[in-house]
């Protein structure tokens, strides 16, 4: 298969397209941005029809969205922009595509190490800054590096799947269970909280929006399970445990 991957420059998009080629398809790799490279393409697939579409998005277009269980029936929040506006602005520019069939992968923060998203929750509770982030019962969801690579599989293959499905693992946890599992696979002891000020303050410096960690989403993968979809890690101590212990 002619796979074209519009962001494959990043670290998930490396790790797509070299599964993808060891597979045998034929991969060609986009750029990082996202809205203008999407609505090329989506242009370019009413002249060239592919067999399917699988638009990359992400669980932040919900926002923060409390304690609601959010399954892919959830409605897009109106905000935060920087969130759900990004999200909405990407799944809406791939909306007018032409394809065979059309998957839209809302995606949970990905664990893999040598990425920011591990490697900066990692280094900060190593450095004793491991404790919950603000008051600590904002939801985090999240998935392994492993069954994200095998859902894309999965979506591909399984030709009754179209529209909104979530990439995710079936179980949710509090921020203040994450920094708890992160110390205790990293064998580092109890440690004091993140006060929200200092949050915004530390932002700053590591260039990253303290919403991130200030907020959360209680998501639910209703689809992949339906179809039979079978996580490998899905609780997060195994999950962190196999990042810390195997990939170093």
């Amino acid at each position: 298969m002619k796979v074209v991957l519009a962001g494959g420059s990043g670290a998930l998009g490396r790790r797509l397209a070299a599964q993808l080629s060891g597979r045998g398809h034929d991969v060609a790799v986009l750029t990082r941005s996202r809205v203008e490279p999407t609505r090329a393409l989506a242009a370019a697939s009413r002249q060239h029809r592919p067999a399917v579409w699988l638009q990359m998005s992400t669980l932040a277009i919900y926002g923060d969205a409390g304690e609601a269980v959010l399954d892919e029936s959830a409605e897009p929040a109106a905000g935060p922009p920087q969130m759900a506006g990004v999200a909405t602005a990407w799944e809406d520019a791939a909306a007018d595509a032409a394809a065979d069939r059309q998957v839209v992968l809302r995606t949970a923060v990905v664990l893999d190490r040598e990425t920011p998203a591990f490697d900066r929750l990692a280094n900060l509770t190593k450095w004793g800054l491991g404790g919950r982030v603000g008051s600590g019962p904002q939801w985090f969801s999240r998935l392994h590096i492993d069954d994200y690579l095998a859902e894309v599989d999965f979506v591909l293959a399984d030709e009754t799947l179209s529209g909104v499905v979530h990439a995710t693992s079936p179980y949710p946890v509090r921020n203040a269970e994450l920094m708890a599992s992160l110390r205790a696979v990293l064998r580092r002891p109890p440690a004091p909280p993140t006060p929200e000020p200092l949050v915004r303050l530390g932002s700053v410096v590591l260039r990253t929006d303290p919403a991130l960690a200030l907020t959360g989403r209680r998501c639910i993968p209703t689809r992949l399970q339906a179809a039979g979809f079978e996580f490998s890690f899905p609780h997060l101590r195994p999950a962190l445990a196999d990042l810390v212990t195997h990939r170093s």
